[in-house]
């Protein structure tokens, strides 16, 4: 089994887009996959359970028979910091559950299993726990996905930083496009961050192509 955390340079840079596609891709070419969103912060109720819009999307791009739930098991419902909105509904969020949700996920025997983090790397989720020590728990390789827009060279390095801190070990990243209209000096940022990042640049996402965006990532972790 393959299996890797996804996190972004910060919040809306498409970790969710890619992470779909992924699973999307490495289904079309036969294998069983299943995505993982321990945590996920504003969702809307829909036959009484709550349900959040990225989660809903790795379930449905996920090929294995699992419930929402074990994709998602902790959906908090205002769009607002996990650590916060756990507190303000009481709900109680350990590293050990969060574990033994992936594992349970693992116990389905995935060829792929994505688990994407929510906002950024250094992700709060109340006392004193932190998204990282979830990832660092399992041991899992990282990718760093690069929302191409301003800003997002001091972003990509200090997620690079932070990731080795973590003792964790950067395996790609990806350079997602934010807008049809490309960053001023796209290439330039690109190949600032292709010079900077010592770990391979694994694909570039156009904006809103979901087709290409597969194509391009059917044969990236072969």
């Amino acid at each position: 089994m393959q299996s890797f955390f996804v996190t972004g340079t910060d919040t809306e840079v498409g970790k969710t887009y890619f992470s779909t596609r992924l699973l999307e891709a490495q289904a079309n070419a036969g294998l069983k996959v299943t995505g993982y969103k321990p945590v996920s912060a504003g969702c809307e109720l829909i036959d009484g359970q709550p349900v959040n819009e990225d989660a809903l999307a790795l379930w449905q791009a996920s090929n294995l028979p699992v419930s929402l739930t074990q994709v998602n098991p902790v959906a908090l419902m205002p769009p607002i910091a996990p650590h916060i909105a756990a507190a303000q509904a009481d709900v109680t969020i350990s590293k050990e559950g969060l574990v033994a949700g992936y594992h349970a996920l693992e116990a389905c025997q995935p060829d792929l299993l994505i688990m994407e983090g929510a906002g950024g790397w250094q992700l709060p989720l109340g006392n004193n726990l932190w998204m990282p020590d979830v990832v660092s728990a399992l041991g899992l390789p990282v990718i760093m996905v690069v929302g191409m827009r301003l800003g997002c060279l001091n972003h990509a390095m200090l997620t690079v930083q932070a990731v080795a801190q973590s003792g964790l070990r950067l395996h790609g990243w990806v350079a997602n496009s934010m807008s049809a209209t490309p960053m001023p000096y796209y290439a330039e940022n690109l190949q600032t961050l292709e010079d900077a990042i010592d770990a391979p640049l694994l694909a570039e996402l156009p904006y809103h192509d979901a087709e290409l965006s597969r194509s391009r990532l059917a044969n990236i972790l072969t």
